[in-house]
């Protein structure tokens, strides 16, 4: 990255202890100091990547260490970075495709897909944003499953992708609508919450069976290329070992992966969202990820995605249902700090969103979603929408608890069309 580019990108007081490893408190004297420059964006923090790499140097030249109090922390190792992102493995391999000059209204493509795990249809829709063609999505998620076919022409399975029955409706349907045409893409977000190990090798784990299906379905179907999505943590999982059993599993299958971390806000989605991503595929095609094609600085804000929204009454037909707290829990809303979560021992629920950054990773955990940044409320599910970057006139059915699971649990639609751009690249179908 030239100096030019470095100073279009920004770093966080978070990501700089992190990436040194040392305490934020640190980082706050070197910066009140005046050792580490810093500049001030929406009353926050954010130091320049190029003034990261001056205070590293300095600290080199002059043979300093780095925290008087923490001597024993060793002294980072520069790594050059591929993008803004820092949740990026440095020993990544991946071929970037930049998808800008086809962002906007991209020609339909005969491209084929199916959305495994689809919730309400991320993924889904971003592909079609793209202009791919969806063939059938499959969940279990029963108020998923009536947003997917309200939203989507093609059909639908819903049901256990562990059922013998369930998978036969689903690959018969394939073959239906397919119509003889290959299938190009099989796409799917599977859950990792219990991976367990025996040396390199996966265990008769119940919890691990749903990538087992996915595998299977794999081989089955015989998809052209795959596309895995995934959160953050299963990179440190076992050490790495399930990464790479993925990616070793995928091989033996005959597709070629590549994988890297994205973030959404990257791709205009106003969220902070880092996912895992897997491209894979079996006919000798290079596997791209889509460049980042927005700075920090140029992220879509939380006030930008739903500040029009904040004068809105109740409207259950637009999703956009207010809900009513008591006093006690408004006040403690209001006077709550952006960033913080309203209960402590939760990391990511009940987190009030920044306003003038893009969001926080938003979610739903057991009732608790985001807190609005400006309103005494949580967020509406048509505001959680837009901070998916969903559509207005995408509609979520069931009641508005299960809307708010099938938005927390989806994938932003604008990552997914950039994935899906990357996709054709290498096709060269764009």
């Amino acid at each position: 990255m030239d100096k030019e580019s470095q100073n279009n990108f920004f770093y966080g007081i978070t990501e700089i202890s992190e990436k040194l490893g040392v305490s934020q408190k640190l980082v706050r004297r070197h910066i009140a100091s005046g050792a580490l420059q810093s500049t001030k964006i929406g009353g926050v923090y954010k130091i320049p990547v190029q003034s990261l790499d001056d205070f590293i140097n300095d600290i080199e030249i002059k043979n300093e260490e780095l925290l008087n109090s923490d001597s024993s922390i060793e002294k980072p190792k520069k790594t050059s970075k591929t993008t803004n992102n820092y949740k990026n493995n440095s020993k990544d391999d991946v071929n970037w495709i930049d998808v800008v000059e086809d962002w906007k209204n991209p020609k339909k493509s005969k491209l084929t897909f199916v959305d495994l795990f689809s919730g309400a249809g991320g993924i889904t829709k971003g592909f079609e944003m793209a202009g791919l063609n969806g063939v059938c999505g499959l969940d279990w998620f029963e108020a998923a499953g009536k947003t997917y076919r309200r939203n989507f022409k093609h059909p639908f399975i819903e049901g256990d992708i562990k059922s013998p029955e369930k998978k036969a409706e689903f690959y018969a349907t394939v073959t239906k609508e397919l119509k003889g045409r290959p299938l190009n893409i099989v796409a799917g977000g599977f859950p990792c919450q219990g991976f367990s190990m025996a040396g390199n090798r996966i265990v008769d784990d119940p919890r691990n069976s749903l990538y087992k299906e996915l595998l299977e379905i794999v081989t089955t179907l015989n998809p052209e290329f795959v596309v895995c999505e995934n959160v953050v943590g299963i990179r440190s999982m076992h050490k790495g070992k399930v990464e790479e059993m993925i990616i070793n599993d995928f091989k033996a299958a005959g597709y070629e992966m590549k994988v890297t971390v994205l973030r959404a806000a990257d791709y205009g989605v106003p969220q902070k969202r880092d996912r895992v991503i897997f491209v894979g595929n079996r006919i000798d095609k290079t596997n791209f990820h889509p460049t980042p094609f927005l700075k920090p600085t140029e992220y879509i804000t939380t006030g930008e995605a739903i500040g029009d929204l904040m004068e809105m009454g109740d409207n259950i037909e637009f999703n956009h249902v207010l809900t009513k707290h008591r006093p006690d829990m408004a006040e403690r809303m209001l006077q709550l700090e952006e960033g913080k979560s309203l209960y402590k021992g939760y990391s990511d629920a009940w987190k009030k969103c920044p306003w003038n950054e893009a969001s926080c990773t938003i979610k739903e955990n057991h009732g608790g979603v985001n807190v609005h940044p400006k309103l005494p409320r949580v967020l509406t599910a048509r505001e959680m929408a837009r901070i998916q970057s969903f559509p207005d006139d995408f509609i979520f059915e069931g009641p508005k608890n299960k809307q708010l699971v099938q938005l927390g649990n989806a994938v932003p639609p604008l990552l997914s069309k950039a994935i899906g751009l990357a996709i054709r690249k290498s096709y060269d179908l764009v």
